[in-house]
């Protein structure tokens, strides 16, 4: 067991983060789970039948720069090591035209939506600088290539985590230390149900998601979560600096 790798996923309690989780455990990682909410986190931990031995639940604000210290440091006093970074957790914000929006709202999707990314890349990068190895993937979104009317800061801030991605990749590259982005596009989690509460019809929302996406279908969590795994594996060990599209084709339009 000390030698299986060890996996720290933000925003990890629910979603695309949880059914990472379950997917890495599956390949025998030891993975330290890091969301905002710990009931959360236990309960998440309850529901995917965790292996108590095997995880560690830390209850985090991303884009606080002392909680971000406080998960890598516990990752590394419990696993020694941290060998894949899944920088996760993110928020769509509430809806409004640009000149609608408030500023508040743009700066809180930014903190936890850049500033969060940001620096979990910043310490993380640290750790994997040091070991000479080590696999990271941002979670963009369709967004971060696309416009989304009433979501402007949601969309500015995917963009972010693009330009992020590519800047860490060239900058961690001479280490051994690969860094990549997954756009989601539409899937079956809790955010899409309240992206289409928040559009005033739901049900309308929701066939022109499926209308626009060449499959049809939102996609699941879990279809995400093995692209992200893939990327973090050996398998991608000459992946780095790509940006992968999971969007049933959507983007093809």
């Amino acid at each position: 067991m000390s030698d299986a790798p060890v996996a720290v996923i933000t925003g990890a309690a629910g979603g695309i983060g949880l059914a990472l989780t379950r997917h890495l455990q599956r390949q025998g990682y030891r993975i330290v789970l890091v969301d905002l909410d710990q009931a959360a986190l236990e309960r998440a931990a309850k529901e995917g039948s965790l292996d108590p031995a095997r995880i560690l639940l830390i209850s985090a604000d991303v884009s606080c720069e002392d909680d971000v210290k406080r998960y890598v440091a516990a990752a590394l006093e419990r696993f020694g090591r941290i060998d894949a970074f899944a920088n996760n957790a993110g928020i769509e914000g509430a809806p409004a035209l640009i000149e609608a929006q408030s500023v508040e709202m743009l700066d809180r999707v930014y903190m936890v939506n850049v500033r969060g990314v940001f620096l979990g890349l910043k310490h993380v990068l640290q750790v994997m600088r040091r070991q000479g190895s080590g696999a990271i993937v941002n979670l963009s979104s369709l967004a971060g290539i696309m416009g989304a009317p009433t979501h402007g800061a949601y969309v500015m801030s995917k963009h972010a985590v693009i330009g992020l991605t590519r800047t860490a990749a060239a900058e961690a590259a001479d280490v051994g230390v690969r860094v990549n982005a997954v756009l989601p596009g539409a899937i079956n989690t809790e955010m899409m149900r309240r992206i289409e509460r928040d559009s005033g019809n739901a049900t309308a929302t929701a066939a022109a998601n499926r209308a626009a996406t060449p499959l049809g279908r939102y996609a699941e969590p879990e279809e995400i979560a093995a692209v992200i795994a893939f990327l973090l594996s050996p398998e991608a060990s000459y992946v780095t600096g790509s940006l992968y599209t999971a969007d049933g084709g959507m983007s093809t339009f």
